[in-house]
């Protein structure tokens, strides 16, 4: 029997909503998986003291992974400074940082099977002089800097990015034929292996308004996306398009395909978010480690008051586990007649 999957969960920006999601969540937990939260336990029993919650009794990790307990443990990082909710502390940067240095290092040793991240804060780790433009880099970056594809999904619907967080300005000089046609690749492999999906359906937004307008618009479309889309087919990829953004990003449209592949972040992201905030999930393909995360931010305003929903991080659980048995179920030796 396999044992049940194991996440690693960080609890994100002290000041934020990460920790009490986090122990809203754990209210509900059910031993689906073994769960490993990473924080500091100082912050999280206050925490639930201020929003109202049982005080948390999960026992230390350890690494023996003593799987026939209850399944949810603390792997402790301590904070910097004392944390506020609602007030942003850049001493606290390196904290958030190690939370995520534990995580992925503990995936890549083999003592855990998938990443789920609450939010972090990108700009008081910015703001703390550390390059860091988002935990999809950051990971990509840990695990040798292989091509990351971010990739969100609510419901059936799933979008992902050919570029994530650039300035507008920067995006057109990030597309070029390799990358598109590399994203392409990382998305029909991972569909088929972490959601089991046999030969996925990729639609492939254009650009520019109406995708270039023939060449009217731009030509990005004629010069570099559509010969993408061209070199992934004859490798057997089911790429189609490049098809308008704003048309493609509808329901009838997205009922067509396994995944929409958007060229810039807020192109995608805009109308997945209008159709599924609060229960969609972030999710990295391209590394050899599976990371799942919230679809929101630190919500600095509701931090501390208790108000702020724990659906996306119950939904991003939900997907990593699921991911974890795809992917096992997909490498899994072929049995012998």
């Amino acid at each position: 029997m396999r044992p049940r999957p194991r996440l690693w969960l960080t609890t994100g920006e002290p000041a934020g909503i990460g920790p009490e999601i986090v122990l809203a969540w754990a209210q509900r937990f059910q031993a689906e998986a073994d769960v490993i939260l990473v924080g500091d336990p100082r912050l999280l029993e206050a925490r639930a003291g201020r929003v109202g919650y049982p005080q948390p009794q999960w026992p230390t990790w350890s690494g023996a992974g003593k799987r026939e307990s209850a399944g949810l443990y603390l792997r402790a990082v301590q904070l910097r400074a004392p944390s506020v909710p609602g007030h942003l502390d850049v001493r606290n940067a390196a904290y958030v940082v190690e939370t995520l240095r534990v995580a992925l290092e503990a995936c890549l040793q083999g003592a855990g099977d998938a990443i789920v991240t609450a939010p972090v804060q990108k700009s008081v780790i910015a703001d703390a002089g550390m390059a860091f433009t988002g935990h999809t880099e950051y990971f990509a970056a840990g695990c040798g800097g292989q091509r990351p594809v971010m990739m969100l999904t609510a419901d059936n619907l799933r979008v992902a990015l050919a570029t994530t967080h650039l300035p507008l300005r920067a995006v057109p000089d990030a597309i070029t034929g390799a990358g598109v046609e590399e994203v392409l690749r990382i998305l029909d492999r991972d569909l088929r292996m972490r959601f089991g999906i046999a030969r996925p359906v990729i639609h492939v937004c254009g650009l520019n308004p109406h995708a270039g307008e023939g060449g009217h618009m731009g030509r990005e479309e004629i010069d570099v996306i559509a010969p993408a889309i061209a070199a992934a087919r004859a490798a057997g990829i089911n790429a189609n398009g490049p098809f308008a953004a704003d048309t493609e990003l509808t329901p009838q449209r997205w009922a067509q395909a396994d995944v929409v592949l958007a060229m810039y972040h807020d192109q995608g992201l805009t109308a997945l978010k209008y159709a599924g905030f609060g229960h969609a999930v972030n999710i990295t393909l391209g590394l050899p480690v599976i990371r799942t995360s919230v679809d929101h931010g630190t919500a600095l305003d509701l931090a501390g008051t208790g108000r702020a929903s724990h659906e996306s991080l119950g939904a991003a659980v939900d997907a990593a586990i699921d991911m974890v048995r795809c992917t096992r179920s997909a490498t899994m030796p072929a049995q012998r007649a």
